[in-house]
């Protein structure tokens, strides 16, 4: 099970798309990173990359299906960024 902090967070992004939207726009409001251990390493790579450059906490998670269920949705989740309130 994951942590509380995914399940209970009010404002996140959901996909890598998002992610990397958020990362490079508005890194500032970034709390942390959810990262799925079996997306595909070429994809995650930028998002990476942009978490080390700005020192966002990444968390690893198994799968993609583990982490799209805990963000409520029926499908697989690459990344997920958890933002501050």
């Amino acid at each position: 099970m994951l942590d509380e902090t995914l399940t209970r967070a009010k404002q996140k992004m959901i996909g890598l798309k998002q992610t990397q939207r958020a990362l490079e726009r508005e890194h500032e409001r970034i709390q942390s990173v959810y990262i799925a251990v079996d997306a595909e390493a070429h994809v995650l790579r930028p998002v990476i990359s942009l978490c080390q450059t700005h020192h966002i906490r990444i968390i690893r998670v198994p799968t993609m299906r583990e982490l799209g269920q805990a963000c409520g949705i029926e499908v697989g989740a690459a990344t997920v960024a958890i933002l501050k309130e």
